[in-house]
C-alpha cells in the first residue's frame, strides 16, 4: 500500500488512435484491444489498484464514449473519472488538461497502452520533493528506444535513437507535482517527452529504476505477446 500523505491519483491517457494495431483490433480503442478476455485498460487498472491508489482520471479522445461505456464510474476499489479531448492535445496538452481533474499535489500518469511492473510506493517515497519522477528499466540494447542520462539520479539529457549498447529507456511513468504546470504554463497541444524530459533545465526531474516487465501494445507481435504475458505477470504481481 502506498504511505501516508501519498498520491492516490492516477492519469491514464486512453485517447490514442491506435494506427498500426488496426490489422488485428479495428473495432474498439486501443486501451480496450482485448488481452485473455479482457479489455487491456483492465489489466492496467488492476495494477493502479494493487499499488494502492484510489482514484483514476481517464483521458480520453477517440471513441471515448466505448471507454467510459466499458469502464464506467468504478473498477474494483478505484472511483473513475473521465476527460474527454475534443481535439488531439498531444501527451503534454492531455496531461495538463487533465490534472485540472484531480486534486492532489502529485500525481501518477501512465500511457493506456503499456503495462510496466512498478512498485508505487517506492516510487512515491523515491524523491518527494521532485518536480518530476520518471519510471526508467534497463535494456541490454537501447538503439531502438533512445535512451536516459541520469546523473545522481537525476535527469540531465536523452540520447537519440540508433546508439547500441545497455542504458535506461523510458517506461512511460511519470510522477507530477502540480507545481510543474506553473513552472511550465504550456497551453494547446504539445509533446510531454519534447517540452519536459527533452528540456530539464530549471527542473527537478529524477530517474526510478523499475524492473524489466514491460509490454507495449501497440504492434501486432507484442499484442500477441501480451495475451500470454499479462496474466503471468499480473498472477505474480
Amino acid at each position: 500500500m502506498l504511505p501516508q500523505e501519498a498520491p492516490t491519483e492516477a492519469i491514464v491517457l486512453a485517447g490514442g488512435f491506435g494506427t498500426r494495431l488496426r490489422s488485428v483490433v479495428s473495432d474498439v480503442p486501443k486501451p480496450l484491444a482485448p488481452v485473455a478476455g479482457r479489455p487491456f485498460l483492465a489489466w492496467l487498472l488492476d495494477a493502479l489498484q494493487r499499488g494502492g491508489l484510489r482514484r483514476v482520471v481517464l483521458a480520453t479522445g477517440y471513441l471515448g464514449e466505448m471507454v467510459e461505456a466499458a469502464i464506467g464510474s468504478r473498477h474494483g476499489t478505484l472511483d473513475i473519472a473521465y476527460v474527454r479531448e475534443e481535439q488531439p492535445l498531444g501527451t503534454g496538452g492531455s496531461l495538463w488538461a487533465a490534472m485540472a481533474a484531480t486534486s492532489g499535489d502529485r500525481v501518477f500518469a501512465l500511457n493506456g497502452d503499456t503495462w510496466q511492473g512498478a512498485n508505487y510506493a517506492a516510487m512515491a517515497r523515491s524523491a518527494p520533493e521532485a518536480d518530476l519522477v520518471f519510471a526508467v528499466r534497463p535494456v541490454e540494447d537501447r538503439a531502438r528506444y533512445g535512451s536516459v542520462l541520469l546523473e545522481e539520479g537525476r535527469l540531465v539529457g536523452l540520447r537519440e535513437k540508433g546508439e547500441h549498447g545497455p542504458g535506461l529507456v523510458n517506461s512511460g511513468i511519470y510522477l507530477i507535482r502540480r507545481e510543474l504546470l506553473a513552472k511550465r504554463p504550456l497551453e494547446g497541444a504539445f509533446s510531454f517527452e519534447k517540452e519536459i524530459l527533452e528540456r530539464p533545465e530549471g527542473l527537478d526531474i529524477r530517474g526510478f529504476e523499475v524492473d524489466g516487465r514491460f509490454i507495449d501494445i501497440g504492434t501486432p507481435e507484442d499484442f500477441s505477446r501480451a495475451q500470454t504475458a499479462l496474466p503471468e505477470w499480473s498472477a505474480r504481481a
